[in-house]
């Protein structure tokens, strides 16, 4: 992917958590529990749960709300969500896959499909634009300015890094999924504070929109992204710089 069009992306999804954190905060407790769920409430073990409260934490989420999101994902009465993703093209052709964490599958399929369906896409099959997306993890570091780009990308390649891009205010660092959990303990080694970190789907192709095109699909990303069972949406767009200042 372009470094300009991945920094693009990250900023764009940086600036829609700044702008609605109550929606923000929702989908990080929805990782939190799954999360304990899946592994407990010890961060020290569970290194999903390390993640998913760094990036509460990148989102301004207050460590009470973190703590008592902990607590409530280890008791008896903690919700009972499931993970699914949906595959499907939306406004212009773009490919687009949607993951989900929902306690009602029928409320979720339905609710992504009339979102597709009302901005000009559909929804398809699984398998159907999956094969376009490489998973991949992506650590999102803050560019304070203190790291020498050198020493920083040799240290973290060592970790399993297969790329770097340092930007003016953000350092990017992408890996193989294989790796995801190496280059993790490798930034916690080196006392790295995370922006963000996650798999993934980052496409092998990208395409390029007229800004008509553009707006057209982003008000679409918008939506999809608001629905409060959506966790993460992908899509092949290449952003160009003009269309970027658009995100601002």
């Amino acid at each position: 992917m372009a470094g300009h069009s991945k920094w693009a992306n990250i900023k764009h999804r940086k600036g829609k958590q700044d702008a609605k954190k109550g929606k923000m905060f929702t989908k990080v407790i929805k990782e939190i529990t799954v999360a304990v769920k899946e592994g407990g409430p010890d961060m020290d073990s569970n290194s999903r749960l390390r993640l998913a409260v760094q990036n509460g934490r990148s989102v301004n989420m207050p460590k009470d709300t973190i703590d008592r999101a902990i607590k409530k994902a280890s008791g008896a009465d903690a919700e009972d969500y499931q993970e699914t993703t949906y595959e499907g093209y939306g406004p212009n052709g773009i490919p687009v896959i949607v993951e989900c964490t929902t306690d009602n599958l029928n409320r979720t399929v339905q609710n992504v499909r009339a979102i597709f369906s009302k901005h000009g896409g559909n929804l398809g099959t699984n398998g159907s634009v999956d094969y376009m997306f490489e998973r991949k993890g992506v650590f999102a570091i803050k560019n304070d300015g203190n790291l020498d780009e050198d020493d920083f990308t040799l240290e973290v390649i060592d970790g399993g890094a297969e790329d770097v891009e340092f930007s003016p205010e953000l350092i990017v660092v992408t890996s193989a999924m294989s790796d995801f959990g190496n280059l993790q303990s490798k930034l916690d080694e080196m006392g790295v504070e995370l922006e963000s970190g996650e798999l993934q789907r980052i496409p092998t192709t990208l395409q390029t929109l007229d800004n008509d095109q553009f707006k057209q699909v982003m008000r679409f990303l918008d939506v999809m992204e608001d629905d409060d069972d959506v966790q993460k949406v992908y899509h092949n767009m290449d952003i160009t710089e003009e269309q970027g200042a658009l995100l601002e």
